[in-house]
């Protein structure tokens, strides 16, 4: 039964806070619902015991499980001027620096109106002919009846798909500098999130500090070369008159503009363009979300498949039906529709992004909950996906 009452102690003041634990969460370090780098044991923990909403705290700052549809888009929508990325995103400046992820407003909305015509729907046709070319050269390459890992095949292909949607290349020696890479910082991640004023500490000689920042550099190193040999190679080909947009997600970045605008609004025929650092961190940022994120999707779905037969017959009979035997174009994509659902049912059940959060940065009100500025909010896509009601 969840509780509905509230901790005389969390409502002193003009803060009106929902129930919740009543100390700091590294008091309950031992109890089976707290362990680090798995969150979800703790956001059950709370549902299950206070409601859809719940509190509790972490050195003094004050943190909001929300798991009710409405609060969230006040949070994300309707209110979202009052919130900025919480410490969890931020942290991944580090790794991502301004992108599209972890930039705020109003420097978030030029980088999406300077990246947008890198995914308008004729890129995305071109896109999608060599994600269908990169499947199926791997599905030529597996054996019927044969036994793989079909994590590892994914993550394979999710690769490929990036170096050459990202890059217009092969899965050669850079791109596989970035794929370590990146997998080492990831591997970080919830030391370089838990720890405390890590932007004071990070030249210290702390040993998981020193192979962030070892990481970090080899990294920029390889993907700051690839940036400056497109733009050698798209300024060559303007010189000769040819086409310099080689039809890639970086060969656009490289050459959209913004136009500026004055204070009231009106465009100035002006255009700025992305910086080498910021065209990095935009790199990294779609590397990151289309490539372990893709392939995980990609795994749960096939294992879901398994679990239930019929569903993989219905999948097939439809792609049978609509194909024919032949490949996919996009133009297919509307008839696909329970494979559409498949996908989006995976998606719901194991999101490949399960979690995401916000920071108050002025008083707050919630139905009948009232939170100060420095509040932490975090609600789950995977918890959204088991609630009842």
């Amino acid at each position: 039964m969840a509780a509905t009452g509230t901790n005389p102690a969390q409502n002193q003041g003009p803060w009106r806070m929902p129930p919740g634990l009543k100390r700091s969460l590294p008091f309950y370090a031992l109890k089976p619902w707290v362990k680090i780098g798995s969150p979800i044991l703790l956001f059950e923990h709370l549902q299950k015991t206070y409601g859809n909403v719940a509190l509790y705290k972490f050195m003094g700052t004050p943190i909001v499980f929300i798991n009710d549809p409405d609060f969230i888009r006040e949070i994300l929508v309707t209110q979202a001027g009052s919130f900025v990325k919480e410490r969890t995103v931020v942290r991944m400046k580090t790794l991502l620096g301004e992108g599209l992820i972890t930039s705020e407003e109003p420097f978030h909305m030029r980088q999406r109106r300077i990246a947008a015509p890198a995914f308008h729907r004729q890129r995305i046709s071109a896109y999608a002919c060599r994600i269908v070319a990169s499947a199926g050269a791997a599905r030529e390459k597996i054996a019927a009846g044969s036994v793989f890992d079909i994590a590892a095949a994914s993550m394979a292909l999710s690769l490929e798909i990036v170096a050459r949607t990202l890059f217009d290349t092969e899965v050669d020696d850079a791109i596989r500098s970035i794929n370590d890479e990146v997998n080492t910082i990831m591997g970080l991640y919830n030391f370089i999130v838990a720890f405390p004023r890590l932007e004071s500490f990070q030249r210290l000689p702390i040993p998981g500090l020193i192979k962030f920042r070892r990481s970090r550099a080899r990294l920029n190193a390889v993907v700051d070369r690839l940036i400056r040999e497109h733009r050698e190679d798209m300024a060559t080909a303007a010189a000769r008159g040819e086409e310099p947009d080689r039809g890639d997600l970086l060969s656009m970045l490289l050459s959209s503009r913004d136009e500026l605008l004055d204070p009231h609004g009106a465009p100035t025929g002006q255009f700025a363009e992305m910086s080498d650092p910021q065209v990095r961190d935009e790199v990294l940022t779609i590397f990151l979300a289309g490539y372990e994120t893709v392939a995980n999707g990609l795994t749960w779905t096939w294992y879901l498949l398994s679990q239930n037969p019929e569903a993989e017959a219905r999948l097939h009979e439809e792609l049978d039906r609509v194909l024919g035997g032949r490949l996919p174009t996009l133009a297919d994509y509307p008839a696909l529709r329970y494979t559409e659902q498949v996908f989006a049912e995976s998606m719901r059940l194991f999101p490949p992004a399960w979690a995401m959060g916000r920071m108050s940065i002025r008083p707050v009100e919630l139905g009948p909950w009232r939170f100060p500025p420095g509040a932490h909010f975090f609600f789950s896509q995977y918890m959204m996906s088991r609630t009842e009601e």
